[in-house]
């Protein structure tokens, strides 16, 4: 009788232990809900440009999709530290980028993968989806120095905006890319040389919400809106004709996301730090996330 019962205990533990490990697999394997996404980032557009601007398409995709209005971004709220922070899924104490204009950590990064700087968005493609076509078009030189070289199908420094993002669309939807990032110089420009908050920065604010529109119309034209994620966002507002500091007009930055799978929620609860971009990217392509990566998708986005 004690024999029976012990081989019954067995059998009882051993079941547990399976259903556990297919749960844990569950929970770990994630189907994609997209084929392809879109990042689209303007430097130097401020969350509170909103409140002014006319911005007819980005309000669109807010309807449409699920937004923020007070995502923060990583401090200093500077360029390079914030664009690595995008896309590498952690902040500048992991990464090491710390600056305005960083072309190499200057705190050692904590983490150096295979592209040789902390691992971005672009290496969990490459690693996971060894064939897919992914891209970077931007129009700021230092994006260069903030992502995996020889990990992208497209790498290119436009002399314009609008160069960027024709050069950018073509690949994207002639490959069918699965990742494509968009920088966009402007309202940035406008910020520094005449003043964050004047009519030439919010005339600069709505020539990048024409822009959303164009890249938007582009790939609904292609038929690839159903399978297709857009997220827009910022890397830091600005105060005077400057940024860097602690106000809010400085870190607080629009997060937008748009497209397959994503219910017209509007408004999110979520607190987002610019960090969390990567980890939503990854979240749509069914990837899995680096455990040294600080970042978590947004889910609220994706929930009903």
């Amino acid at each position: 009788m004690n024999h029976l019962l012990k081989n019954i205990a067995v059998a009882t533990t051993l079941f547990a232990v399976l259903i556990s490990c297919k749960s844990s697999q569950s929970a770990v394997e994630q189907k994609p809900l997209a084929k392809h996404v879109i990042l689209i980032g303007s430097d130097g557009f401020g969350a509170y440009a909103f409140e002014k601007a006319k911005l007819p398409n980005l309000r669109k995709l807010m309807a449409g999709g699920a937004y923020s209005l007070q995502a923060r971004s990583v401090l200093p709220s500077s360029s390079a530290v914030n664009w690595a922070s995008m896309i590498m899924g952690s902040g500048p104490e992991l990464h090491g980028y710390t600056e305005w204009g960083s072309k190499t950590p200057e705190l050692p990064s904590r983490i150096i993968g295979k592209g040789d700087i902390y691992p971005t968005i672009f290496s969990l493609v490459d690693e996971q989806m060894p064939s897919a076509k992914k891209g970077v078009s931007y129009t700021w030189g230092g994006i260069g120095y903030l992502f995996e070289k020889n990990m992208v199908d497209l790498d290119f420094n436009g002399r314009t905006d609008d160069e960027t993002i024709e050069k950018a669309m073509d690949f994207h939807l002639g490959d069918k890319a699965t990742l494509t990032f968009i920088h966009l110089t402007h309202p940035d420009n406008e910020g520094h040389e005449i003043g964050h908050g004047t009519p030439e920065y919010y005339a600069a604010i709505e020539k990048v919400d024409a822009q959303v529109g164009e890249i938007l119309a582009s790939v609904e034209k292609a038929g690839m809106m159903d399978d297709t994620l857009i997220i827009f966002s910022s890397d830091h507002g600005g105060i005077g004709k400057g940024h860097g500091g602690k106000t809010l007009a400085e870190v607080e930055i629009p997060w937008i996301i748009y497209g397959a799978n994503i219910p017209a929620k509007g408004k999110l609860n979520s607190s987002i730090v610019t960090y969390d971009t990567a980890a939503t990217i990854a979240h749509a392509l069914g990837l899995k996330t680096p455990d040294f990566w600080r970042g978590k998708p947004v889910l609220e986005a994706f929930s009903n």
